[in-house]
């Protein structure tokens, strides 16, 4: 027999409103162009305000996302907004006093990676955290993009069998031009342990955990050998490659980053006792090669069908991706919709200390003297 709502009841349900936390931000590098167009859509946040050293960026952001006002001192804005929640998209360095700062305001923070240089910094922020009652959040939105969540899903109900092998590659071309290879104006994040690849080790270490086994090692994987190396050489890039191995369990775990290899990817394999798949968030797309229930020996034939058929299927929708000016951020606006109507709820993000806690020691021990090669 099919329930009957009460009409008042549904009444009722559609006019409550949401719960509606008020949004500022810290920082209007690039990716800040993500978090304020979500926050200019979301139902659950009010932005009330930017803040930027650069007079011209803040007019820029508060015209272009409609943001509130604009402030270049953040301590003004915390204490003229009074925000609930605060994203900081500021340099690396700085995230420590200015996160210490918006949790004493009483503010939520959602953080850019990585939160903290150093374990012990993350953890005495936590401290604040908890003292403040407040949530500390990491920015973890590769987790989140449409086809990790699928290899996330293929390793809970067992089509890949037990995983023993993960594999995250990146191949970034960063000393032909941009950001990171200007002399004249150089990036903040040259200045951190691992140089440019800081701003991306965060997200290749969050994966790698997240995809597999857990162990019970306090470290949360058992051990680490990495190699770091400078092939284009010069004084302003401490690294550009890196080749690390994270052993957890039986299962193996590899680290790629690599400024020479072609094209521009961001591979992720996951193989498995049963089978393997594989995508690139660059270019989205999950192939999956397992058995089939049509046998041993066809299974192949059937494995290469479903794969030329998705990779046809990815190539229409990264087409239209490109028409669209789509990008691989879509994990970030899946993050933070959640991470607003849970907070607004008062339940707990998505991300948790212990996310944050083994990625950030992970980091510290690819970069560790004693497990380098």
């Amino acid at each position: 027999m099919t329930a009957v709502l009460n009409p008042t009841a549904q009444a009722l349900s559609k006019s409550t409103p949401k719960p509606v936390l008020k949004a500022a931000v810290i920082g209007t590098g690039v990716i800040s162009k993500q978090h304020l167009s979500f926050l200019q859509t979301c139902d659950r946040a009010a932005l009330v305000g930017v803040c930027d050293l650069s007079p011209a960026a803040v007019d820029y952001a508060v015209k272009t996302f409609q943001s509130g006002k604009g402030y270049t001192d953040y301590t003004q804005m915390l204490a003229h907004e009074k925000p609930d929640i605060v994203h900081i998209l500021t340099p690396p360095q700085t995230h420590l006093p200015i996160a210490t700062d918006c949790l004493r305001a009483g503010a939520h923070v959602i953080c850019e990676k990585p939160i903290a240089p150093t374990y012990k910094e993350f953890k005495d922020l936590w401290q604040i955290s908890r003292e403040c009652d407040r949530y500390l959040i990491e920015d973890h939105n590769y987790r989140f993009n449409g086809p990790v969540r699928s290899l996330q899903a293929l390793i809970e109900d067992g089509t890949l069998g037990e995983v023993q092998e993960v594999e995250i590659r990146m191949a970034l071309d960063l000393r032909s031009g941009g950001r990171y290879a200007d002399e004249n104006l150089p990036s903040p994040i040259h200045k951190m342990p691992a140089g440019v690849i800081h701003d991306f080790i965060t997200h290749l270490s969050y994966l790698l955990l997240s995809l597999m086994p857990h162990t019970d090692h306090p470290e949360g994987f058992d051990r680490v050998s990495a190699a770091w190396s400078n092939h284009g050489g010069g004084d302003l890039f401490k690294y550009d490659d890196l080749d690390a191995l994270v052993i957890s369990g039986q299962a193996h775990g590899r680290i790629r980053f690599s400024s020479y290899t072609a094209p521009d990817c961001f591979a992720i394999t996951v193989r498995g006792s049963r089978g393997y798949a594989e995508t690139d968030l660059f270019q989205p797309y999950l192939r999956c090669v397992v058995p089939r229930s049509v046998g041993k020996q066809l299974s192949p034939l059937v494995n290469h069908f479903y794969s030329g058929w998705e990779l046809m299927s990815a190539s229409v929708r990264n087409f239209r991706s490109k028409i669209m000016q789509r990008n691989a951020y879509d994990g970030l606006h899946y993050l933070l919709g959640e991470t607003y109507a849970a907070l607004s709820e008062g339940k707990a993000p998505l991300i948790g200390f212990e996310d944050m806690a083994r990625t950030s020691r992970l980091v510290e021990a690819l970069l560790a003297q004693e497990n380098r090669l």
